[in-house]
């Protein structure tokens, strides 16, 4: 009894943070660049348990013993990097890439990376002269020379599908800004998704072995927004079965906590 009560108790865990990120999914179905969080179930300290001496007959040809397990709990969360639907803006400062790739950016002094090309041509500190290209949150886009894109104040915006970026002049002539730096995601594992749909190497993870910055064939495309790839049948399936799942394993929770109560209700 102790053994099912163990394993529907860690099981209606596991299944409570699959529920969590359904919900999260869901919540974000209309977020701009939002990329699906998945997750992954595995079993919780399974091990053979062994029959008594009476099950040992001569000319038994099958283990004696049968799998014990604890329940299951929920392994690692991945990030679907698929591409989402494209939505035309009609902004020049709004970005979206076409194929593998993420921008680069900079938060903290440290590097990042995103999908959402929601971005913004915003002053940056004392510069007066030039604006720069930022995300919502202010943090700035970087370029392939490891500085902030950045165009002078009176110019617009201009950037072509490999990301080379154009400053367009009053005059109808225009000056070359930099390019937008962009990196293929080889690994989609070793990136961890954090607070405004910014990505971050996971904890003992190198660039390299995640990122790769040459041979980055996806395309950028100008006056674009890259939509949630968020499949709303697919969550909603999946949002069923983990609600069946948990009701099963918290009725297998009150029936081993009944027959827990009429055991030791026992007299002798």
């Amino acid at each position: 009894m102790n053994n099912s009560m163990i394993s529907a108790a860690v099981t209606m865990n596991g299944l409570q943070r699959k529920l969590d990120l359904i919900s999260d999914n869901i919540a974000n179905l209309d977020t701009v660049g939002y990329k699906a969080k998945q997750g992954s179930f595995q079993d919780t300290l399974t091990r053979v348990q062994q029959q008594g001496k009476s099950f040992q007959l001569d000319g038994r040809r099958t283990d004696a013993g049968f799998n014990l397990g604890f329940g299951a709990r929920m392994g690692e969360v991945t990030v679907d990097l698929t591409q989402g639907p494209l939505k035309e803006t009609g902004s020049l400062s709004d970005l979206a890439i076409e194929g593998n790739a993420v921008f680069e950016i900079q938060v903290n002094g440290e590097k990042a990376w995103t999908r959402e090309g929601a971005f913004q041509l915003a002053p940056n500190g004392a510069d007066t002269r030039n604006v720069y290209l930022m995300t919502n949150q202010g943090h700035p886009v970087m370029g392939t020379n490891g500085q902030p894109i950045r165009i002078p104040a009176a110019s617009k915006l201009q950037v072509d599908s490999d990301g080379t970026v154009r400053a367009l002049n009053a005059n109808g002539t225009s000056t070359a800004a930099g390019q937008i730096a962009l990196a293929r995601v080889d690994r989609s594992e070793g990136l961890v998704q954090t607070d405004g749909n910014v990505f971050i190497l996971a904890d003992g993870v190198n660039e390299g072995d995640v990122l790769t910055n040459n041979g980055v064939t996806a395309q950028v495309r100008q006056q674009y927004l890259e939509q949630s790839n968020v499949d709303m049948t697919a969550q909603m399936t999946e949002l069923l079965q983990a609600q069946r799942a948990y009701q099963l394993a918290a009725k297998a929770l009150t029936s081993s906590d009944t027959m827990a109560t009429l055991a030791n209700g026992i007299r002798q």
